[in-house]
């Protein structure tokens, strides 16, 4: 079976994290998950995550680092999930396939029905939150 390389964005600001709720139309309706996207054929998986979150969210955000890779096999697919930590630069939230967002501290991240690949992501992000979320002193 082919791997499919997909890329996700934590998107932090102000101590909260971005989510976003699958919609109907979508595999996993009403699943939340870090949005993003398929890399596509020759594109750099940090120039596709910009690409879908612009596409997804209307907004622009800079990608600063990568966390740990997840394999993971759904029964139709098995997908690369890559995830990036970034940092939301500009533009206002519009969704185009989503069904809702919401911003969402380190309590409430596991209250969300997640979509089982990013589960091991949420767990990455909660035990290096402090060095990830929580704003720096100026």
């Amino acid at each position: 079976m082919k791997i499919i390389p997909v890329t996700c964005a934590i998107i932090i600001h102000e101590g909260k994290v971005l989510l976003a709720q699958r919609s109907v139309k979508m595999d996993l309706p009403g699943k939340w998950e870090f949005p993003g996207g398929k890399v596509e054929k020759g594109e750099d998986p940090k120039d596709c995550l910009i690409r879908e979150i612009r596409e997804e969210l209307g907004i622009e955000i800079r990608v600063k680092s990568e966390l740990t890779p997840v394999l993971f096999s759904y029964p139709s697919k098995t997908i690369r999930l890559i995830p990036w930590v970034a940092e939301w630069r500009g533009g206002d939230i519009v969704l185009a396939e989503h069904e809702q967002y919401g911003w969402y501290d380190q309590n409430q991240l596991f209250s969300l029905d997640l979509a089982p690949a990013d589960v091991p992501i949420l767990h990455e992000l909660t035990e290096k939150w402090v060095n990830l979320a929580v704003p720096k002193e100026r």
